[in-house]
């Protein structure tokens, strides 16, 4: 049975290239019918903390995946402990100044990497290895070797910075007697610039993303397509459907570049096509406190997020460009009031008198209307459309203006429209 392990150390929130590692160990494990282990690297007890922790299994769980097994480092020390005895004892490391040293018997080393082929190491840049600190704290490669053999992982699974790591663990699992697993070094995740991604670039983990509204399936959807495709040109992709075609020779070896753009149109496209209850749901989460005034009915507040989910490529957008469907008090801005240079009273008050007659307010109607009134006054669409956009909206672009008409109903249009003319008649007096 396929045996695979990520391995998070909790000094920190769980990272994007992290959050990918544990994606393929996962998709590999799930493949081939095998057991996905999740090992928490907590020996560094200075520097883990309860709430990474918390949120490393918090994000994990969210991005929609489940483990098998779970351990933590710092439960086994007694364990790393009497490897190190053994070692000393058989003349395979030593005692020095209070730390416990590995002897490695270098010898060429070849591995067929699953993913880079054979990989041969033909020496190494230190003869001995620290595998117990000083202040009695196993080593990293030290643990990583004796956690692999003893949980029977057989798959190492893991980013290519950890290369230089291999041939450094495969002499201790011989030296300690242990089966040496097959390994796959996976590609690095690169910024736009091509280096190794950083939060000089912007927010670089799960928790960051899922605070700027992103979705966990559009999240994990684009962590696949980060080194591997599912082929056939197809980019939206569930986990489920993932699971039963991922294989693991297919990965990519070169690094792939993080593209906002991209995770911003594939996570549109999720929530183009959540069923509205989800929509709606989902959307409050990423509101301000306080933010719906008390009138607001969950039937309003569903029709307002209709007109935007088309438009909406992040949750976090949705609290300030549905505002004006809630709240009158919003002001022309520099943008806007370039449309309003040109003072056109004597036609909005027309389309105000022609809109007030409308007894079905609904959008055919609406935009009927609103052509009738065009042809009456002999100007184009755009004079009335653009300048009514800004009444009602205070912005420039937006949803579809005549189902914007309908779900704000005929009071507040009427209303905001007769706002508009104020305006122009304070501007020329």
């Amino acid at each position: 049975m396929i045996r695979v392990r990520f391995a998070p150390s909790p000094t920190g929130y769980l990272h994007i290239g992290g959050a990918r590692t544990c994606l393929f160990n996962w998709l590999y494990a799930r493949n081939t019918g095998g057991k996905f282990i999740l090992r928490i690297e907590d020996t560094d007890l200075e520097r883990s903390k309860k709430e990474y922790l918390d949120e490393i299994l918090e994000s994990i769980k969210w991005l929609g995946m489940e483990w098998d097994e779970i351990y933590y480092q710092s439960q086994r020390f007694d364990l790393y402990h009497k490897y190190a005895e053994k070692l000393i004892e058989e003349g395979k490391a030593y005692r020095k100044e209070g730390a416990v040293f590995f002897k490695y018997d270098f010898e060429t080393i070849e591995i067929d990497d699953l993913i880079r082929g054979k990989i041969v190491f033909k020496e190494l840049p230190k003869q001995e290895e620290v595998i117990i600190k000083s202040d009695n704290s196993p080593a990293y490669n030290f643990c990583c070797v004796i956690d692999d053999a003893l949980m029977r992982v057989n798959r190492v699974l893991r980013g290519e910075d950890h290369i230089s790591n291999t041939p450094k663990q495969i002499l201790m699992y011989k030296g300690l007697g242990f089966e040496v697993p097959q390994f796959a070094h996976l590609p690095l995740i690169l910024s736009p610039q091509g280096g190794r991604l950083s939060k000089r670039f912007g927010a670089t983990s799960i928790r960051e993303h899922r605070q700027m509204g992103y979705l966990s399936e559009a999240i994990i959807n684009y962590l696949m397509l980060l080194g591997w495709s599912p082929g056939e040109d197809k980019e939206i992709i569930s986990l489920n459907e993932a699971k039963n075609i991922f294989n693991i020779k297919d990965v990519n070896k070169t690094g792939a570049a993080f593209s906002m753009d991209k995770l911003n149109w594939i996570n549109g496209s999720y929530i183009r096509s959540m069923n509205m209850e989800d929509l709606s749901k989902i959307s409050k989460d990423y509101l301000p406190d306080n933010y719906l005034p008390s009138w607001v009915s969950q039937d309003y507040y569903n029709k307002v997020i209709s007109i935007f989910q088309e438009r909406t490529v992040r949750l976090t957008d949705l609290a300030e460009s549905m505002k004006f469907c809630f709240y009158d008090d919003f002001k022309y801005n520099e943008e806007t009031q370039k449309i309003l240079d040109n003072d056109l009273s004597d036609k909005i008050n027309c389309l105000i008198e022609e809109l007030n007659n409308v007894n079905n307010f609904i959008k055919e109607e609406i935009e009927e209307k609103f052509r009738k009134t065009a042809e009456t006054l002999e100007v184009k669409m755009r004079v009335l459309v653009h300048p009514t956009r800004v009444a009602l909206t205070g912005n420039k672009n937006g949803p579809g203006l005549f189902e914007t008409i309908e779900i704000l109903g005929k009071e507040k249009v009427l209303s905001r429209l007769r706002k508009l003319v104020e305006y122009w008649g304070g501007i020329n007096e």
